[in-house]
């Protein structure tokens, strides 16, 4: 397996791998990662799909992209996708999969033209005093010293980064400024997680600093993530016969280990209830989807808080029971053995009548039921004891939405902090008592309130124990590679596999590019992954990003010295580029 950048590779299509017609495919779980790797086996590893078994402890595809209605409780999306431009895997994915609106178009192909003709910004990033606009007016507001601490992270080689958490490398300027509220409130970053990962996060998206205060540089699908992502590439997979078993819990797996040699020898499984299982050969390939950041969710309602469940944990027991198998397995309670620190919570308010929505329109100064783009991103309450954040996506957000009706999503990084209306922890709240919350950070008259919340709307709370466990500060084998040195016939998937490639975790990408490795890797494929973008290597998006965080201030040169040397860099490339990105100007 190899990485590659450019069209010449991306138009590509590879050879039949040798031998892939006596091979068959067993997936450990249905989320985007197993899809993802199932679409590659069939497509570039020409594997027939009826050779490809997914096994899944749920009764849907999907695993984290979710998005569905229960009858009594209303519309359900525990979380939502941000996606951009240079996701190079999931978009060499999605470009061969049908989409289901359009007919003769892709995903991708839909997803473009929506995003064309609808593109995504936001008028109003952040609130205060209860709905007023909180001018932080696209500023990052960062000092001297906290652009220090940006280039040194930034300039840091990775080793330095490992184990440490983001409050241990950046100061008090940093974690006050826009930046940061802007930063955190967008990737869900707690002030003790991971400072590698924020590194990471750094160089990956360095291309979009200057669209992060308004979110101009994010693209959303035209549904939740399950109707406009999921069900496509499932349906696609089920046209192509790949087998999928519901309701069954892989509880182990066996492996030969020998020096400079690893094979997957058994899958075990419990199925309705029943033990089962398969034996591996050294054609059975095995893609094992480890971790889960949406394991043990619980859903509350309107009249009942969500619990955080700290019992067992499925899909975390079977990664602890592969990994005491040998340390190139990982480490799994660096990631899952920290709940106090993982958890936060999730809300999705469905509006009832016109009551509600007319706050929400004062706020995002658009129509909530234009069917484009509303708030364009996450609206952040920035003096809410919960950092309270919402946010409402194009609608309908769901098919069978009725029309005069809108799905809000909401979260807050504080859950256990109480609230400055409800005056009780988010953890403990119901969904009305959550929507009172929300309320009183939009700006509805206090007296208005409570009936707004108590017939005005519905809302189902879920709290989420390991929701940010990838975030957990970490070092190097913490996270086993996709395929680990000397294995034959399996590979780890998703989240919490390491990729070769310098790419950053809870995207829809990563779930993506860890399964293309894998399938390329165990058959030989010959043609390239795509590369991360390489924005941190191409001065000119490094410079724009540069002029942005010094919020337009040029760089500063004694007066005496400023003409000679404006004088001798005008002589040059460097002279046209720091002016183009407002680092110096002719004055």
């Amino acid at each position: 397996m190899y990485y590659s950048s450019g069209n010449y590779e991306a138009f590509a299509r590879p050879r039949k791998p040798a031998g892939v017609d006596d091979k068959t495919a067993w997936f450990v779980g249905a989320g985007l990662a197993s899809l993802a790797g199932a679409a590659f086996l069939i497509r570039d590893g020409r594997m027939a799909g009826d050779r490809i078994t997914v096994l899944e402890r749920l009764k849907l595809p999907g695993g984290a992209l979710d998005g569905i209605k229960e009858p009594k409780k209303g519309f359900v999306i525990r979380g939502g996708r941000e996606m951009e431009d240079h996701f190079e895997c999931l978009w060499d994915l999605f470009r061969s999969i049908p989409s289901i609106e359009e007919e003769g178009a892709s995903v991708l192909d839909e997803f473009h033209r929506l995003n064309r003709d609808d593109p995504n910004y936001s008028l109003q990033r952040a609130t205060v005093d209860r709905g007023r606009d909180a001018h932080t007016d696209g500023l990052f507001a960062l000092n001297e010293k906290a652009q220090k601490n940006i280039v040194k992270v930034f300039l840091a080689a990775h080793e330095e980064m490992e184990g440490k958490r983001i409050d241990e490398v950046f100061g008090e300027d940093f974690l006050k400024s826009n930046f940061w509220l802007y930063w955190r409130t967008m990737f869900a970053f707690e002030e003790w997680h991971s400072a590698l990962e924020m590194k990471l996060y750094l160089h990956r998206f360095i291309h979009h600093i200057g669209g992060l205060p308004d979110f101009s540089a994010l693209k959303f699908t035209k549904y939740n993530q399950y109707e406009s992502l999921v069900l496509p590439l499932y349906k696609w997979l089920l046209d192509q016969g790949v087998v999928f078993h519901f309701d069954t819990e892989v509880t182990d797996v066996d492996f030969d280990i020998s020096p400079g040699r690893k094979q997957a020898t058994r899958i075990h499984w419990v199925r309705e209830g029943a033990g089962g299982g398969v034996d591996l050969g050294g054609d059975d390939l095995l893609f094992m989807t480890i971790g889960s950041l949406t394991e043990n969710s619980d859903n509350g309602d309107h009249h009942t808080p969500a619990k955080l469940n700290e019992g067992p944990a499925p899909a975390w027991d079977l990664w602890r029971r592969i990994a005491a198998k040998d340390p190139a397995f990982g480490r799994p309670d660096v990631f899952g053995s920290h709940v106090p620190q993982t958890k936060w919570e999730s809300a999705t308010v469905t509006t009832l009548d016109e009551r509600i929505p007319r706050y929400i329109q004062e706020i995002c100064k658009r129509d909530p039921f234009s069917g484009r783009v509303v708030t364009g991103g996450i609206v952040t309450a920035r003096d809410s004891s919960w950092l309270l954040s919402w946010t409402v996506n194009r609608q309908p957000h769901f098919k069978q939405q009725p029309k005069d009706q809108i799905v809000v999503w909401l979260y807050s990084l504080f859950v256990d902090r109480p609230g400055d209306h409800v005056r009780k922890p988010m953890q403990e709240c119901t969904g009305e008592e959550i929507t009172r919350e929300w309320l009183y950070h939009l700006g509805v008259p206090e007296g208005e309130i409570d009936a707004l919340a108590a017939d005005g709307a519905k809302c189902v709370p879920v709290m989420m124990p390991y929701v940010t466990a990838f975030f957990m500060p970490r070092r190097a084998g913490d996270r086993p590679d996709v395929v680990p040195e000397g294995a034959v016939n399996f590979a780890f998937i998703g989240q919490f596999s390491q990729s070769r490639e310098r790419d950053c975790i809870f995207t829809t990408e990563y779930s993506v590019r860890t399964p293309m490795e894998a399938v390329y890797t165990l058959l030989d494929i010959e043609r390239g992954v795509p590369e991360v973008f390489n924005s941190t290597y191409d001065v000119r998006r490094l410079l724009a990003a540069t002029g942005r965080l010094r919020d337009g201030k040029e760089i500063g040169i004694p007066g005496l010295a400023r003409k000679p040397l404006l004088r001798k860099l005008d002589e040059t490339e460097i002279g046209a580029l720091l002016k183009e990105y407002h680092l110096l100007s002719d004055d």
